[in-house]
């Protein structure tokens, strides 16, 4: 089963949505929108940019690698 998009609406009717793992784990929250159709893009952008995103390695690891 793959992840899926939970859209979430605030007490304060503000929206954001969530990003679960198959399993439940949360792997992603966005920050809040105002309105829905913010939500809406929001999640097609992350949909559209994960796959095809660079890894970019900023961790002391690399850095003392380099």
């Amino acid at each position: 089963m793959a992840g899926r998009f939970e859209i979430l609406q605030d007490n304060d009717e503000m929206y954001r949505f969530r990003l679960t793992a198959a399993d439940g784990t949360v792997v992603a929250e966005s920050p809040t929108f105002r309105h829905l159709e913010g939500v809406i893009a929001g999640i097609n952008a992350v949909r559209e940019n994960a796959a095809t995103g660079l890894v970019v390695d900023r961790s002391t690891a690399a850095r003392k690698a380099a």
